[in-house]
């Protein structure tokens, strides 16, 4: 994100959440994570007593989450660097200056964002600063994937997630254009649109959201969900075809104001979403209801699954946090060297 939106949201982390569909957490209660029990549902996703660990902390804004060769790779989207953490906390740093941008401003978010495991056995992974994807190789070298479509420049992708067919979908946010988002000069597409990438063409399938940011699919990959951060801040549905087109968009769930933002989402195996917004993430049905939500004292930016798929960990602000789900989650496709 801005570095703009990034001050306007750490301003409001220190107001209180209201939700009408949640109940309100006490003030003193946000020193610790915690859960929020909506439906007896939740107990069979996460059993009740299930500990949330903190495995590191200290960095600057975590994002883009992806377990890669038994550790958590992920970036610092304000510190310009990704980096991996292993099970027991060791925090190693894979790449510096990893948002691509020359002589970044200080603070500014334009790091690394999202990641996905490729085919090929390469991550491909999102740069704000320089408003590309790339493919890392095993090695570390970076290489050009995409960076344009007909000729003007990406805003800023965010996030990204194969489908079954082997297309690669992405948001495309302006988070990365820290002189004003929409309104920065370098700004060169009429919208901030959903990309699809398949045999070589680069096609805008959503044009109509303000901010587009975190992308997955139901497990049978039938179901599209992408999340809007704001102004008005939702998680809308569509039916993928399967020749890649979209139809029937209707609105999943919507989010009040509060901390946070519907930023990062996953889905587990029984095709429950799980996604980021104010005050943590909540974990909502395929038919939009709610079943309860995780809370932190910082805000949750995005999450992945893991190890056998059973372990999620999130990426808060400052922080990697940890815990188990009985249901299993969505590995990403092309995830061999889990």
């Amino acid at each position: 994100m801005s570095s703009r939106l990034r001050a306007a949201l750490l301003a409001a982390a220190l107001c209180p959440l209201t939700a009408p569909s949640l109940a309100q957490a006490p003030a003193a209660a946000a020193a610790a994570p915690s859960f929020e029990r909506l439906d007896p549902a939740f107990d069979a996703i996460i059993a009740p007593g299930t500990p949330i660990e903190r495995v590191a902390t200290g960095f600057g804004f975590t994002e883009g989450p992806l377990w890669h060769e038994g550790r958590l790779w992920f970036s610092d989207v304000t510190g310009d660097k990704m980096r991996a953490v292993s099970p027991d906390g060791k925090v190693e740093e894979l790449l510096a200056n990893s948002g691509g941008l020359p002589n970044p401003p200080a603070g500014a978010s334009i790091g690394s964002n999202g990641m996905a495991p490729a085919p090929d056995g390469t991550v491909l992974m999102t740069q704000m600063g320089a408003r590309r994807i790339v493919r890392v190789g095993k090695d570390g070298s970076l290489q050009p994937f995409l960076s344009d479509y007909q000729g003007k420049r990406l805003n800023s992708p965010n996030d990204l997630v194969y489908d079954k067919s082997g297309a690669l979908w992405f948001t495309d946010p302006p988070f990365g254009l820290f002189n004003g988002m929409d309104k920065d000069p370098a700004k060169e597409l009429p919208y901030n649109a959903v990309f699809r990438y398949a045999d070589g063409r680069l096609t805008p399938v959503i044009t109509d959201m303000t901010l587009p940011n975190g992308i997955g699919f139901s497990p049978d990959f039938k179901t599209l969900y992408v999340g809007n951060y704001g102004p008005d801040m939702y998680i809308r549905a569509y039916d993928v075809r399967p020749d890649g087109g979209l139809s029937a968009p209707r609105e999943l769930i919507r989010f009040p104001g509060g901390r946070g933002g519907p930023d990062g989402l996953k889905v587990d195996s029984a095709g429950n979403i799980w996604t980021t917004g104010p005050g943590g993430i909540r974990i909502v049905t395929p038919q939009g209801k709610v079943l309860g939500q995780i809370r932190l004292p910082e805000t949750a930016a995005n999450l992945a699954f893991a190890e056998d798929g059973h372990m999620v960990y999130i990426t808060g602000s400052t922080s990697i946090y940890r815990l188990r789900s009985k249901v299993k989650g969505m590995l990403p496709l092309y995830a061999g060297g889990q």
